[in-house]
């Protein structure tokens, strides 16, 4: 390299920047004395049941933007206290959320600018442009695992296993039995190694206890550790699972992230962390794992084997229906030395998974608009289970814009086939204030021209309002002003107060009525 070149080397690296403005969270211990540190994590020291008595209190503390909670004397449904402690509410606000990738809530914009250009890059336009992305560079390379030989995961290893003795919640009172609701659930394709780490799929999927070592997992036939479980199943060979509880914060919510199939949820959690995944060997499966998580749950899915799941309370507000999941059958539960258990719950929102889908639109809205360049805003009201409703505001130059911006949302990534209702709305509209889109749906909708249906569509299979399990319609609603040959009548003109009279108004109120502030 030429001595220029070093010289714009060095230069640009000393102003390199960071993607984490926090330190960096390898534990979710780490996470927690962080949290602590803020006066943000209560312990509740008084006997508290895992049957329905700790959701009761999680949501109660949620609903009112409450600590994290570390709940030191489980009750088991035996009556016994147990001395693994419990922590929930760990996502129980926006800024939990950002600090769980390392970053405040007013650096999300600029961390979802990152991903989108690290999903896809430009091209370098000579060598300051290549020297400039180095940060990229790192977090790419931070992606590629280290494999450990021992780690604190596998302090104490049981192949006895008793899953009644752990301090598993039962949630809702028509739910059929305990539910671990924060799996990191790790699989892998029957054409893989143990060592592809890259290949693994990690998803976090409902898992209900029904025995003392076996374990319901449901995952529809769209998520990752269903497509695996068939190439296993095709071959007649039982697939190898492992469930970490209690990894990191990056990891947890790398693995929440609707990431695409061809994109490693392990490894996208080291771009979050800011450091290489740490992983060993399983005990007792193939399979490799988050060496620092509190517990792994190792087993076996049968090819065909199944049991009926459910009812369970879900985060539609409703119980689902029960219906036949495959089966997995411990093989081997390990841990640290003093455990913690994390755990949630879900239900009709708000509840952790609601918040972490605020954060997750904030952090998709740039990648959305790589693809669909007109989109100005987008917002998945949480009320309506989140991804269920989308309020898109565009910049509008053309007639049929609206439609075109909704079928191309709706087939752009799966989780947004599940999105059953599109409002698109014009850039002076405030997609998040509801009186804004009432005024849009009002005045600038016609029912007869700006709806459209969409029939046989896939569908959440939790949707009880869907004719068929699994399809369902959609709803697309054009609330735009209408252009061109969109209408044969002339348009309204919007009232607008003039700029002047405005400053005007201001200051008199400011001189007359300084209660009414600015």
């Amino acid at each position: 390299m030429p001595a220029r070149d070093w010289v714009i080397a060095g230069r640009l690296r000393e102003k390199e920047p960071t993607i984490r403005t926090l330190p960096p969270f390898p534990t979710l211990r780490a996470y927690l004395d962080w949290a602590a540190s803020r006066g943000d994590l209560t312990a509740v020291p008084e006997p508290v049941s895992v049957r329905h008595q700790m959701t009761a209190v999680h949501r109660a503390v949620l609903e009112r933007g409450g600590p994290v909670l570390r709940f030191d004397t489980p009750v088991l449904d035996g009556g016994s206290a147990s001395d693994i402690p419990v922590v929930v509410n760990l996502f129980g606000t926006p800024e939990r959320v950002a600090a769980g990738l390392g970053i405040t809530p007013d650096k999300l914009d600029d961390l979802g600018a990152f991903l989108a250009a690290l999903r896809a890059p430009t091209p370098p336009d000579g060598m300051r442009d290549a020297l400039s992305r180095w940060p990229m560079l790192k977090a790419a390379l931070a992606t590629r695992p280290k494999i450990m030989r021992r780690a604190p995961v596998q302090a104490e290893v049981h192949t006895d296993i008793d899953l009644s003795s752990l301090p598993i919640q039962t949630h809702w009172p028509g739910d059929a039995g305990p539910l671990i609701t924060w799996p990191v659930v790790l699989t892998r394709p029957f054409d893989s190694d143990a060592g592809e780490v890259n290949r693994y799929n990690a998803g976090v999927y409902r898992a209900q206890v029904i025995d003392r070592d076996r374990i319901i997992m449901r995952w529809l036939a769209h998520r990752g550790g269903a497509a695996h479980h068939r190439s296993w199943a095709a071959q007649g060979e039982p697939m190898p699972v492992a469930i970490a509880l209690g990894a990191d914060p990056a990891t947890l919510l790398s693995a929440a992230l609707p990431l695409p199939e061809t994109v490693s949820e392990l490894g996208f959690a080291g771009v979050f962390s800011g450091a290489r995944p740490r992983l060993v060997p399983a005990k007792t499966v193939p399979l490799m794992v988050p060496a620092d998580a509190e517990m792994v749950i190792e087993g076996w899915v049968h090819p065909t084997r199944t049991a009926p799941e459910g009812p369970l309370g879900d985060h539609t507000g409703y119980y689902n229906q029960v219906d036949p999941f495959p089966v997995m059958q411990v093989s081997a539960l390990t841990h640290r030395k003093d455990p913690i258990y994390l755990s949630t719950y879900t239900g009709r929102p708000p509840d952790e998974p609601a918040i972490i889908g605020e954060v997750f639109n904030r952090l998709a809205l740039p990648l959305i608009r790589a693809q669909i360049p007109e989109i100005r805003d987008l917002w998945l009201p949480p009320a309506a289970a989140s991804y269920r409703m989308a309020v898109i505001a565009i910049d509008k130059r053309y007639p049929g814009q609206a439609r075109r911006v909704m079928m191309a949302l709706w087939g752009m990534l799966a989780q947004f086939s599940y999105t059953k209702m599109i409002v698109v709305v014009d850039e002076d509209i405030d997609p998040r204030n509801w009186d804004d889109i009432a005024w849009a749906m009002a005045t600038r909708m016609d029912p007869s021209r700006d709806v459209t249906i969409l029939e046989r569509t896939p569908m959440d299979y939790l949707d009880f309002a869907s004719p068929e399990p699994g399809l369902a319609g959609k709803i697309g609603i054009d609330a735009t002003n209408k252009i061109g040959a969109e209408t044969n009548r002339e348009w309204g003109e919007v009232m607008q107060t003039n700029p002047e009279d405005a400053a005007f108004a201001a200051d008199l109120l400011a001189r007359h009525l300084p209660g009414l502030g600015g």
